[in-house]
């Protein structure tokens, strides 16, 4: 036989077969298994291409994406999950006749499961078990063959119907993704197996002669009604003639044109008397557009594109068609944007995302051109602490002499020293009123109202403790200082009254000299066991001041306090109103923290830029809404796990009473405390946020809390009082760890004294 007879024959065996579904064989099944034995032996198959062990591996590793296993452990977890079968028992074999391989795949569910998992989670696990349910309908399969693939690929559909009766000719391939050897092929078939290559267990059905008044009504309902049309017919009656019966079938269509990204969107299932392609053309039925010439078609065809504003290459396109060019011209370029356009909102549509109807442009002639640039923001500022290089010394006032006073800039001076006190986000929520020898603390009326200030318990706790630094700093300058508690009644904004009289004889308080050294501490420092000493210095303060200090040093205990401040972290940041409290507490540039001089520099965090980044990113709300829904947000609870695992003991100070009393006495206590630990050279950083959102749950005030973060806190309340008993009539103070870190570089800045002090009249708050 001669060379073109040979081929001749040959091509026409091929041109007489053209499959598109493969054939599933599951040895687990034993006419399966015997199936798939002769087809091997018929010598139909020319190779076998089995990844299944190496798919088993990477589905187990995205199940578990923290885990990281060597290869032993990965191959023995491996063997574990295919429970003494023989890996070529395990899932199934696909064989594509079409190219005469045969695939190991895994089984369904596990094949999707791998296959989609990276969609995660711009799609979530539900939305795509949602999808898998649905039907699609594509006729026209130019723009309508990219559509189908890449809806099959994203997993937005599983059962398709495919309908065109053109062959594929090499002029196609300028926009089709198929190859030499398919021209020829019916178009259904080429999409048919470029799907099922993708996923075999696709359920497919294909119309290789096309759309016609006689099938339309099975190819959108037979064996159940299609969810979703995409029609990219070039066929104006059959555009018409489809839309008819998807209106009266309720089914929704999407279309896109190749022509500067133009999506149509007609919902006729949520509008079953919507005119047909938005009215456009103007009351013409399915059967008028038959009855009409080419000719007549043509400015209703214009209409439907948008002849206002056209492109200036479909306008030359038009006048050109049938004289220079043969055929209406489409790019690669835009049959790729129009599915990509198709699958993004056909996976809202169908979600239940996307509800409208309408025209819409996705045009990257108008969208990328020269003077549309999208101004970006500058870049963020580095972390570079904002507080003065050189603070000014805290002078005190001169001892004091029978019958002196203090006068303003004594009173100043003592302020000053207050100021230097902790309070809950550095808020600052004092203003002094010094007047007639005495010196009125405040709340100031302007701070706001959260959550985890419940009942003022942390405003009063920063005002005890600015009360302390105030009575230390006296004391020191030889003045004694007499404390009175809510002296007015009808004026809780009045914490404290201080009087002042001149005491030569009072000793210089040892603290005092640590007051300009304190400051939170979030080193990790070097993990060191507690000195005893120590340990014995900050539980007698405690018990002198009147409090309790519960230290927990044990490793295994402080592991599982770690777990349960970072359960805490995690919900306060997936908490609308935590979250957002959170966020106003910190201060993201330079500026703004010379401007505000309160709140929490973020270069005092002690982040590194991967996790300095990861603060920024989760600085808007509108991302971590979609975390909370999903149920993530675990790497969250990493940072104070870190954080107790570095450290040498956490502390829980409490003191006898409840109420407003009970905290100011307890910010006095903190304060000595906090200064006691400074000069053991330990570092101290506050976790006090749980204990108060305890105290609100249990407070029975839920205000802000919805009732899933108050079951959470009260299941992390079981677990923290396991490791920290309480007693129902004291105060929980503060949450503590302790350290040997060095010194932090900077601390947070304060409001000026000027700003929260006056002389006489009413309290203010100025310079803010």
């Amino acid at each position: 036989m001669n060379l073109e007879a040979r081929l001749g024959t040959l091509t026409q065996t091929a041109g007489n077969i053209a499959p598109w579904r493969p054939r599933l064989y599951a040895p687990v099944e034993p006419e399966q298994r015997s199936a798939l034995t002769e087809l091997l032996e018929s010598g139909a198959v020319d190779s076998v291409h089995d990844t299944c062990a190496d798919q088993l591996a990477e589905l187990l590793s995205a199940r578990r994406p923290d885990w990281r296993p060597d290869a032993d452990e990965l191959a023995s977890a491996v063997t574990d999950h295919l429970g003494g079968r023989p890996p070529a028992e395990y899932g199934t074999w696909a064989w594509y006749a079409w190219s005469r391989q045969l695939v190991h795949v895994l089984p369904p569910a596990e094949h999707r499961e791998l296959r989609q998992s990276r969609n995660r989670y711009k799609i979530t696990a539900e939305e795509q078990n949602l999808l898998s349910r649905k039907t699609v309908a594509v006729v026209g399969l130019s723009v309508g063959a990219a559509s189908a693939v890449t809806l099959a690929q994203e997993g937005v559909g599983d059962r398709f119907r495919l309908a065109d009766f053109d062959l594929l000719s090499l002029s196609n391939l300028n926009r089709l993704r198929a190859s030499v050897a398919d021209v020829g092929l019916p178009k259904v078939v080429i999409a048919a197996r470029q799907m099922y290559e993708i996923d075999p267990y696709l359920d497919i059905t294909v119309w290789p002669e096309g759309l016609t008044e006689e099938n339309t009504d099975a190819f959108l309902a037979g064996g159940g009604r299609t969810d979703l049309l995409v029609e990219e017919c070039d066929d104006m009656y059959l555009k018409v003639h489809v839309r008819e019966r998807a209106r009266a079938l309720g089914i929704p269509v999407l279309m896109e044109t190749n022509e500067r990204g133009m999506l149509d969107v007609e919902r006729f299932d949520l509008e079953p008397e919507r005119p047909l392609l938005h009215g456009l053309l103007q009351g013409v039925a399915a059967a008028g557009v038959k009855a009409m010439s080419t000719r007549e078609k043509l400015p209703h065809l214009l209409r439907i594109l948008g002849q206002d504003e056209p492109s200036e290459r479909l306008v030359s396109s038009l006048v050109e068609t049938g004289k220079t060019i043969s055929s209406w011209p489409q790019l690669a370029s835009g049959v790729s944007l129009g599915a990509a356009l198709v699958t993004d909102t056909a996976r809202r549509l169908l979600l239940g995302q996307f509800t409208a109807s309408g025209r819409y442009f996705v045009d990257p002639g108008t969208l990328i051109r020269e003077g549309a640039e999208t101004p970006l923001a500058p870049a963020e500022p580095a972390s570079e602490p904002t507080a003065e290089v050189a603070s000014p010394p805290l002078l005190l006032p001169p001892p004091g002499n029978a019958g002196a006073t203090l006068g303003e800039e004594g009173t100043r001076r003592l302020v000053a020293h207050g100021i230097q006190a902790p309070s809950g986000g550095n808020s600052q929520p004092w203003q002094f009123i010094a007047h007639d020898e005495a010196l009125d603390c405040r709340i100031d009326a302007a701070q706001p109202q959260t959550l985890l200030d419940f009942e003022g318990c942390a405003t009063h706790l920063a005002i005890g403790a600015a009360v302390e630094n105030i009575h230390l700093a006296a004391e020191a300058s030889g003045w004694a200082c007499h404390a009175q508690y809510f002296p007015t009644a009808a004026d809780p904004g009045l914490v404290c009254r201080l009087t002042f009289s001149s005491a030569a004889d009072v000793p210089r308080p040892a603290l005092f000299d640590w007051i300009e050294h304190r400051t939170t501490n979030r080193s990790p420092g070097p993990v060191r066991p507690l000195v005893k000493s120590h340990a014995a210095a900050l539980t007698d303060c405690a018990a002198e001041s009147g409090a309790r200090l519960h230290l927990v040093t044990e490793r295994d205990q402080l592991d599982e306090m770690g777990r349960v401040l970072g359960a805490g972290d995690r919900l306060r940041m997936l908490s609308p109103q935590l979250h957002r409290e959170m966020m106003n507490e910190l201060r993201w540039d330079p500026e703004e923290t010379r401007r505000t001089r309160d709140g929490i520099d973020v270069a005092t965090l002690g982040l590194d830029d991967v996790d300095l980044a990861g603060v920024r990113l989760a600085r808007r709300w509108a991302g971590l809404a979609f975390v909370r829904r999903i149920g993530g947000g675990k790497a969250f609870e990493e940072s104070a796990g870190k954080a107790l695992a570095a450290s040498s003991a956490v502390g829980c100070l409490t003191i006898p009473g409840k109420g407003s009393h009970a905290f100011v006495n307890g910010g006095r206590a903190l304060q000595r405390l906090w200064l006691t630990a400074t000069s053991l050279g330990l570092g101290f950083q506050p976790h006090t946020s749980l204990l108060y959102l305890f105290a609100r749950v249990e407070g029975g005030s839920e205000t802000g809390l919805d009732a899933t973060e108050t079951d959470v806190l009260r299941t992390l309340r079981t677990r923290f009082t396991a490791v920290i008993p309480s007693k129902p009539d004291e105060a929980e103070l503060m949450l503590f760890r302790l350290s040997y870190a060095s010194p932090p570089a900077t601390r947070s800045l304060r409001r000026t004294v000027d700003s929260v002090l006056q002389f006489g009249g009413p309290p203010s708050r100025s310079g803010a």
